[in-house]
């Protein structure tokens, strides 16, 4: 019998969860109540909220004490990201579900944040409907609006935890196909203004018999990948999209953090990168653009996206930070360079097109990429072009190729 967590502040919301527990264990699953509230619980729970703090290297007396709710939240999130991780190791549980406001939530998804992907994960909460980046991170959880407040059983709550009981049981009774990987898994960064490219390339790697994962490079796009490739997910990277340092450098709303284009040469795998979309920032709906970068050359992509063109000045700076993350590779690194275009509006009658911009790009990575670490290949194309997507994609199949016969010469030693 398949186990789900259910975790949560009892000592507030115990006769919502015991109705959860209810309609789980009535499906015909076991259920793992794991108590996250600073204060007693309304009822025995079988994980209690002095082992989660023990976990953070805290006394729940010494929590309790203090009377501070954002002290005791600091330490039951700390402790969720040690505890849940290692309960699911062990084989407590299958899949978990949460009920909560803000507190709760942050509490119990930073746990669930922690999990592998792919376990089934479902949050009811009362932000469910706002920013929830902060509690979904890079992971699949699932944010079930919870309609009313978390906050008593009614027509409408019973309905929504009902529901949400039966999503978690659904997907961990469900049977996937093999989790085994068949096949070599590549990941490729994509925006709506390279798409032709990845559509192009995609179709070339798996002629070659690879398995393409896209990731939209909006931010959250690069933190997963990047983190899927640090943890041995991925055996090949088509990092052709590296506009989110553009909004990391410039201050535009996809940023992806200091360490996107990391993982791959932490990990000495192959990798192919371009400079696609770098010639702009996003922003949200043109009113929102910061006052400071009044005057410059925005394109309205749709109606909640503005784009501002890079200057010579951020396109010099971006420059230099890709050229130093490139240069931390030691093997199996390809710079290609699309000399006519790096997106579609960055070629001649569109919007974008700018020569003087892409020619400070161009030559400060021409000077500052080390070529004793990184092949560098430019191509008299614009990014989409098919000859450019066929070239970047053999350039990586032959990494790939290569990477594989090396570790076959080793294994034979």
């Amino acid at each position: 019998m398949k186990t789900i967590a259910v975790a949560g502040t009892f000592d507030s919301k115990g006769q919502e969860f015991l109705y959860v527990k209810e309609q789980i264990e009535s499906a015909g699953f076991d259920t793992l109540m794991i108590h996250t509230g600073a204060f007693e619980p309304m009822f025995i729970p079988d994980i209690s909220n002095a082992d989660i703090v023990a976990a953070a290297g805290e006394d729940i007396h010494e929590v309790t004490a203090k009377q501070d709710r954002d002290y005791a939240t600091e330490y039951l999130s700390k402790g969720m990201q040690t505890f849940l991780p290692q309960l699911y190791e062990e084989g407590r549980f299958d899949g978990i579900i949460s009920l909560g406001g803000s507190g709760g939530t942050s509490i119990v998804t930073s746990g669930m944040q922690e999990l592998p992907i792919g376990v089934p994960k479902v949050m009811v909460s009362t932000v469910a409907s706002g920013n929830t980046e902060p509690y979904v991170g890079i992971s699949n959880i699932m944010m079930i609006p919870s309609i009313v407040d978390v906050a008593g059983l009614n027509v409408i709550s019973k309905k929504v935890f009902s529901n949400a009981a039966a999503a978690v049981t659904g997907m961990v009774s469900s049977e996937t196909a093999s989790s085994e990987k068949n096949k070599p898994l590549i990941a490729a960064t994509m925006f709506g203004v390279t798409t032709p490219c990845i559509n192009h390339a995609k179709s070339v790697l798996e002629d070659y018999g690879y398995e393409v994962l896209i990731f939209h490079a909006t931010g959250i796009g690069g933190r997963t990948m990047e983190h899927l490739i640090a943890n041995g997910f991925i055996d090949g990277v088509f990092d052709v999209t590296t506009t989110e340092w553009a909004d990391e450098h410039v201050g535009g709303i996809l940023a992806a953090g200091p360490n996107r284009l990391d993982a791959a040469a932490a990990r000495g795998i192959p990798q192919v990168v371009s400079a696609g979309a770098l010639d702009m920032v996003n922003f949200g709906p043109y009113d929102t653009v910061p006052e400071q970068f009044a005057g410059r050359t925005f394109y309205k992509h749709n109606p909640t996206t503005t784009l501002m063109r890079t200057n010579v000045q951020e396109n010099k700076d971006i420059g230099k930070i890709i050229a130093g993350k490139l240069n931390q590779a030691q093997q199996a690194t390809t710079f290609m360079l699309p000399t006519l275009g790096i997106s579609s509006i960055d070629v001649p009658g569109q919007p974008f097109h700018g020569s003087e911009e892409d020619a400070v790009l161009f030559s400060t990575l021409r000077e500052h990429v080390d070529t004793n670490h990184v092949e560098w290949i430019e191509m008299d194309t614009d990014i989409n072009s098919e000859s450019f997507a066929t070239a970047a994609a053999e350039t990586l199949h032959n990494h790939m190729e290569k990477a594989k016969g090396e570790k076959e010469h080793a294994d034979t030693k």
